[in-house]
């Protein structure tokens, strides 16, 4: 008899993963080999070309900052209409990093980046201009500031609300060790409606620190601002700049105010902060940008062109723009299908935090204007918020990227699963999502769910399973929350609007039957296990594969018949392995007595860099080859 085995599969010192991440690690080189063998095709300016440093910066005159800003603008045009990245706020605040590392000592000033959409133009002067078009790209630039990729990212910044807690701490460790620096701590007008920056000015405002908070308001986060605070910093902005300019907001929390002054202006924006650099304390300096700037269609389409894709660099036109290609993406299925259930349904509500257009939410906002909610970037709220809906009879889908829903992880226990309330949770970006990188994978929303008692969860292999699981969410059989997740990008076939059929809670499906191993799968990698499968019936090998829908309940008896007929199961998932799929069923498996082989596919125990999805599957080992290379290995 065969002992029972459990096996992880991971990283090692050899694997391409553990290869990818050394460069991360102190490397000289720190963008591993995609640098080495990469050349620069995008010409930078002849200003911008001297700049390797921000101490090259500081020795231009500041007659010649506005046109370095032009050359900045463009060299960033050129290299995100071709590789394509977060764009128009790195557009706006042009003017603003140039001023900021003309006026400021970096690094040995810390400027802290509140999420970091916007920090291409500061990676660019601070060293990174030669490797500027590996941005986002496998072993290249990250999108977002990373403390291990340049000593200029004083803090990684991924998620919004960060940066002012994050500037007063190491505003502290400098009093406490008596250490002569600025802190800065650039925060968007839609991050400051997250509660941790007000957690922090309410902490900053009793505290004798060297600390300047730069308030980029250019009203608009991703889509455009929601909420009060909108309209209260748009008639701010309306106030002229004087001595007598008065904010009190800013100043209840005992913070002095600058400003507004036009952030897109350098004979400005220059003197103000000048001004700011020689106060001390914790100072506010409020700066109006335009999202887009210097590039007409982007100042237009402000939320198209955040993120717009490939587009040309002349015209501005987006690749297939506005059009719904013949396969669709998993959130263009989840808006259609969620339209449709709220013409079925008029309890159904939706609710977003600042995700709208990313989720595709829109249509469903504009049938639905008083059914749909943007709270603004307040996840924590967005789960309460959705938990009291449900409480009084509305059936809540609330709408989440599974990266953000970790941070309220606090609110899914005790405001929805403590109060058993059927709020229906739709995680969007589950897995790997690519580009984004580490801060955006959703990798842990398996583990984290699992450990919540009264919550099912579900994942669709495909998207006719997803409108299914929506549709039977909406029915309320069980009165229990439900989450539901689903990956970034494209689904699986052009036939996905078919008529909705209710899915038996904790059941799963047998798509094949085969011998010897079964593959247990969990949401859409199932489809790289059909192919893999696809691969070697062609050679005579047939294995199961069991698509189990539901990690929570769990199928036990279509598990159980697997542990019956199999000396091998192969689980797939794209969560952790240390925590899902995998290890519910190595749990279950220990219960039941079995006595074959379990092996984990999966995102191993470590933190996955950026890079196109189907590199990162290839890199963790669940791709198609990678799942057929585990099946040939454990045949006998």
């Amino acid at each position: 008899m065969e002992s029972f085995c459990f096996k992880i599969v991971e990283p090692n010192t050899t694997s391409p993963l553990k290869k990818l991440f050394c460069p991360l690690n102190g490397a000289s080189d720190k963008f591993g080999t995609f640098a080495q063998n990469h050349y620069m095709t995008s010409i930078p300016g002849k200003l911008l070309a001297q700049i390797n440093s921000p101490a090259d910066l500081r020795k231009l005159g500041k007659e010649q900052l506005p046109q370095l800003a032009d050359e900045l603008r463009t060299f960033i045009l050129d290299v995100v209409s071709a590789n394509p990245g977060h764009l128009g706020a790195s557009l706006g605040v042009v003017e603003l990093t140039v001023a900021l590392h003309y006026c400021f000592n970096t690094p040995d000033d810390k400027l802290i980046w509140d999420v970091g959409h916007q920090a291409y133009g500061h990676k660019i002067l601070t060293g990174r201009r030669t490797q500027f078009e590996s941005l986002r790209k496998l072993g290249g630039v990250s999108g977002f500031p990373v403390m291990a990729e340049s000593e200029y990212d004083a803090f990684g910044t991924g998620h919004a609300s960060t940066a002012l807690s994050a500037a007063l701490g190491m505003a502290q460790a400098a009093r406490i060790r008596k250490t002569d620096r600025q802190h800065i701590a650039v925060v968007g007008d839609g991050a400051i409606t997250g509660g941790m920056f007000f957690e922090a000015l309410n902490q900053a405002g009793d505290s004798n620190v060297n600390l300047l908070i730069i308030l980029n308001d250019n009203g608009i986060a991703i889509d455009h601002s929601s909420g009060a605070l909108k309209d209260y910093l748009l008639r701010q902005a309306e106030k002229t700049n004087s001595a007598a300019f008065s904010n009190p907001l800013f100043e209840a929390f005992n913070i002095s105010c600058n400003g507004p002054v036009d952030g897109n202006n350098l004979y400005e924006l220059l003197p103000a902060i000048e001004a700011v650099s020689k106060q001390q304390g914790v100072r506010l300096l409020h700066v109006l940008t335009t999202k887009g700037k210097g590039f007409e269609k982007a100042e237009r389409d402000q939320v198209r062109y955040h993120a717009p894709g490939t587009f040309d660099r002349q015209t501005g036109a987006i690749a297939q723009a506005g059009k719904l290609s013949e396969i669709p993406l998993y959130q263009e299925v989840f808006g259609q299908t969620l339209l449709e259930l709220g013409a079925i349904n008029p309890n159904i509500v939706a609710i977003s935090p600042a995700m709208v257009s990313g989720s595709n939410l829109g249509p469903f906002m504009a049938q639905y204007p008083n059914r749909c909610f943007d709270v603004g970037i307040a996840e924590q709220h967005a789960v309460t918020f959705a938990a009291g809906l449900a409480a009084e009879g509305l059936i809540p889908y609330c709408t989440i990227y599974s990266t953000f829903l970790q941070r309220a992880y606090d609110q899914l226990i005790h405001d929805v699963a403590l109060q058993q309330l059927p709020v229906v949770f739709c995680i969007d970006r589950a897995g790997l999502v690519g580009e984004d990188g580490a801060t955006h994978h959703g990798a842990f929303d398996l583990a984290y769910l699992k450990a919540i008692p009264g919550i099912n969860i579900a994942a669709p292999m495909n998207e006719v399973e997803l409108r299914n699981l929506m549709f039977t969410a909406q029915l309320q059989t069980n009165k229990l929350p439900m989450a539901i997740r689903y990956p970034r990008g494209t689904a699986t076939t052009p036939q996905w609007r078919q008529p909705f059929e209710s899915v038996e809670t904790g059941k799963g499906r047998l798509l094949r039957e085969g011998n010897g191993v079964a593959i247990a799968s969990l949401g859409h990698p199932g489809n790289f296990v059909a192919e893999a499968l696809d691969r070697l019936q062609t050679q005579g090998i047939n294995c199961t594969h069991a698509d189990l829908r539901f990690l929570k309940p769990l199928d036990t008896t279509l598990v159980h018949r697997l542990f019956d007929n199999h000396h091998t199961i192969i689980t797939v998932e794209d969560g952790v392995t240390g925590s899902g799929l995998g290890s519910e069923l190595a749990m279950e498996a220990i219960r039941f007595g079995y006595k074959g082989k379990i092996i984990n596919l999966g995102i191993p125990d470590s933190f996955i860099p950026h890079g196109k999805p189907h590199e990162l599957h290839a890199l963790c080992g669940f791709d198609t080859t990678g799942i057929e290379k585990t099946i040939r290995q454990n045949l006998g």
